[in-house]
This record gives structure tokens, sequence and C-alpha cells, in this order.
């Protein structure tokens, strides 16, 4: 359904082109140029994300950047047939991840609650912990990536298992979704799809 409704760009504190950057004019991008992503740059996006709330500061999201070719043809096969492509010509490609076994960086992250792992249950309650607190980060790593004057290219389109035991049997991480970073290619848009209107999404009591 499309938007209809006109807001304000004065009635947020960002500036107009900056919340353009972010958000209006953000679009995830499908082809990338072969200019390349430096390690700096994927720092700096770590660095000012890594400032966002997470439940009691948990932070369980991990970060795989996967830049050679060798990395890219042990991914590849994982993704779906669509993905493949842009996969591969992408400068940079993170899978993002949950880790079951945050707690273990708890006493450093929270420091007045060392015994951390009874905070959480058992392994499954952990397990979906992370996976909700890592999924908030994976918001944040994207707008992080727009900062940056980048676009990024999350895609679910995957088989995570897959990735799971390629890539991290030896630290338990779950991949949850990977994403292509750049600067936008050839026609690297899709159509813009409509956005559904505060009155449809919101209600007040």
């Amino acid at each position: 359904m499309t938007s209809t409704t006109s807001v304000d760009p004065a009635s947020l504190q960002l500036p107009s082109d900056v919340q353009d950057l972010l958000f209006r004019e953000a679009r995830t991008a499908n082809t990338f140029s072969d200019e390349p992503v430096s390690d700096e740059q994927v720092k700096a996006i770590y660095d000012l994300v890594k400032w966002a709330p997470t439940s009691m500061n948990t932070q369980p999201l991990r970060a795989l950047v996967i830049r050679s070719g060798e990395g890219k043809d042990r991914l590849l096969p994982h993704m779906a047939e669509g993905n493949r492509a842009k996969t591969g010509a992408a400068p940079v490609t993170v899978v993002l991840a949950a880790d079951p076994d945050f707690h273990e960086n708890l006493p450093k992250t929270f420091p007045h609650k060392p015994d951390a792992k009874d905070l959480f249950g058992d392994a499954g309650a952990r397990h979906e912990f992370a996976r909700l607190n890592s999924l908030l980060q994976v918001g944040y790593f994207i707008i992080g990536v727009r900062a940056a004057g980048l676009a990024a290219g999350p895609m679910t389109g995957f088989d995570a298992a897959g990735v799971d035991e390629e890539f991290f049997a030896g630290n338990g991480w779950k991949s949850l979704v990977v994403i292509n970073v750049g600067k936008p290619g050839e026609n690297p848009w899709f159509d813009r799809l409509p956005r559904l209107d505060y009155d449809e999404v919101v209600e007040t009591v």
C-alpha cells in the first residue's frame, strides 16, 4: 500500500539529507561496482553500531567478513541461486550471526553480574535471547553501512545450516543474515515497493 502521509522532515532532529541517506533514499543493492571496501570502513561501521542498545548490553551479534575468493567459493554454494551472482560480485560480504555463548562475555560487558549464565535459563532460552538481540543488531548494522556511504544488500535466502557447518563449526555461531556491502553497480535497484501508512500500523491508547 502506497504511503500518502506527508510528514515535515523538520519534525526530526537529524537534518533531512541524513534522514534521506539512512532511510528515504536508501535502497537494497542488487549489483555492486568493483570499488573496494576497506577494513577501516568495516571497522568504522562496527565502531558506530556497537553503541546501539541490546538487552542488558549482551551484544550477541558476531560477524564474519568475507572478501577473499576462497571465502566466496566456500559461501556461494550455500546461497540461494538468485543470490549467488551478486554475492560473488560484491567487494565484501558479511555473515551476521548470533553467538549462543554470548554470556561468556558478560562479565566484561555487564560487570556487576559476573554469574551471567544463570540470568538466561537453559540453553534453549539463551539461544532465543541471542537470536532476538542479534536481529536487533542486524538492523543497526544495515543503518551503519548506509552511514558509511555504502549500500547494503541483506539476504536471508541461504542455507543457514550449511553456512554454520562451513564456517562456524568451531565456535557454535548461528547465521542469521548475509549482507553484501559496497558501492552500487549498474542498475542496482528494484522498483521501490510501497510502505504502510502510520494509521495502518500504529494504535494509541
